[in-house]
């Protein structure tokens, strides 16, 4: 039979990627909270965030990278120094931060966030430079035989 803290221990520290990443989760500041109706949600890039504990307890900043290999992620401006003088990134655990801000640039995440079905949600139309030219293009060539008809129609 195996201990539960033994259980427990293996589901933290030896879980696959994928689960490493859905338990990369942070709680949301309580303005965030009456706005969307949950306590918390998962760290993406470009989030900003408040360190609650630790060594940078205070200080803010917007979320630079991500780790699911160390389960952490980098807040720009929190940098240690090395011994010779070299600047390194501090990985700090996701359940040591509060999100102040949302990177609302995933239209998926923010209907999830929202409450709604993400799936329902209508699509937004990406049309390329080059089409919108040649449509406009065939608008003018229409336009002109046109032009040319009602000419021809007011001579006669």
């Amino acid at each position: 039979m195996v201990k539960p803290t033994k259980m427990r221990n293996r589901m933290i520290f030896q879980a696959t990627l994928q689960t490493r990443s859905k338990q990369m989760g942070s709680a949301l500041s309580k303005d965030l909270q009456k706005k969307y109706g949950k306590k918390s949600a998962r760290v993406v890039e470009g989030d900003s965030v408040t360190i609650i504990r630790g060594e940078f307890k205070g200080v803010d900043g917007k979320i630079a990278k991500i780790s699911t290999e160390k389960s952490g992620v980098t807040i720009d401006g929190v940098k240690k120094e090395k011994t010779k003088g070299d600047k390194f990134d501090v990985y700090i655990h996701t359940s040591n931060l509060v999100i102040t801000s949302l990177n609302s640039s995933d239209k998926w995440r923010m209907a999830k966030l929202e409450g709604k079905d993400p799936r329902k949600q209508p699509k937004e139309k990406v049309v390329k430079e080059e089409t919108k030219e040649k449509i406009v293009k065939e608008e003018t060539k229409e336009t002109k035989v046109e032009k040319e008809v009602k000419k021809k129609e007011d001579e006669k």
